[in-house]
């Protein structure tokens, strides 16, 4: 053990995609969400301080959205790098475990963009209720996710990551490599965070051995790309909250486990 507090790092970031109306809540929510985890009121805040754990918040350039996928990348390659560089260098190396989440209205278009890239199948498979679509909602979301399919159609790992990705969720995919080069553990939160791994997953073998899959979400795919990952999450309490707090409920188990592990008899 290295012996620091579990850090939770939570990255925040604006989609242009939110201009194809894919999200029940308006794009200014992510800035108000953003200072809600700074002031303390926000759900992963409690679980922090419940557990232990450490909150950094990162705002990136939330007053600049990406730019709308459905027309062409997402971002250049200069903000990709930048981002990534973002969340490499929100990880301490000495803390014992990282837990990453995001904050972006969008982004599970975004996310489930990405899985239809990286592990196939139809964008209707990976599309679900978000911030609370109806059924009406999700169809036009999936037709969202498909004309941003064909327009970026280059399949390479990082390039999905740069067509189809948030800024959120770029810098959680660099976090989650940060912790893999410093041998530190991850406990991954869920849909959205879940598509930063699979990014890392699809780029090069062996980039999860250092991740557990906190949970479950309730967003219908989710189960889905777990078992494409070959992750078991220790949840299953039909959350769909974000934020890095699903993860953060299973640090307790976590937590559990190690002093189990650590001060038994035999």
């Amino acid at each position: 053990p290295k012996g620091d507090l579990p850090h939770v790092e939570i990255f925040a970031g604006n989609l242009g995609v939110t201009a194809q109306s894919i999200s029940a809540l308006p794009a200014v929510v992510t800035a108000q969400m953003a200072l809600n985890f700074e002031a303390g009121g926000a759900a992963i805040n409690q679980l922090c301080r419940a557990f232990g754990a450490k909150l950094d918040v990162h705002a990136l350039d939330l007053e600049t959205p990406t730019a709308d996928f459905t027309r062409g990348p997402a971002m250049d390659e200069a903000e990709l790098v930048s981002v990534l560089a973002a969340g490499w260098d929100a990880v301490d190396p000495e803390v014992d475990l990282v837990i990453v989440g995001e904050m972006g209205i969008g982004n599970t278009t975004s996310a489930a963009a990405l899985y239809a890239a990286l592990l196939g199948g139809e964008a209707a498979e990976w599309a679900g209720r978000g911030t609370g679509l109806d059924d009406a909602g999700v169809a036009h979301k999936a037709s969202v996710i498909e004309t941003a399919l064909v327009a970026n159609p280059n399949r390479d790992a990082l390039e999905v990551l740069r067509c189809l990705g948030g800024r959120e969720i770029a810098a959680m995919a660099g976090a989650m490599a940060a912790a893999r080069s410093a041998q530190i553990p991850v406990l991954l939160d869920g849909f959205i965070a879940t598509a930063a791994a699979a990014v890392l997953f699809k780029a090069q073998d062996g980039a999860l051995a250092h991740v557990m899959a906190g949970h479950t979400s309730a967003e219908s795919a989710h189960a889905k790309a777990l078992e494409a990952l070959g992750l078991a999450p220790l949840l299953d309490l039909g959350l769909r909250l974000g934020e890095g707090s699903g993860a953060a409920a299973a640090l307790g188990v976590v937590q559990a486990a190690v002093a189990c592990h650590s001060g038994m008899a035999t």
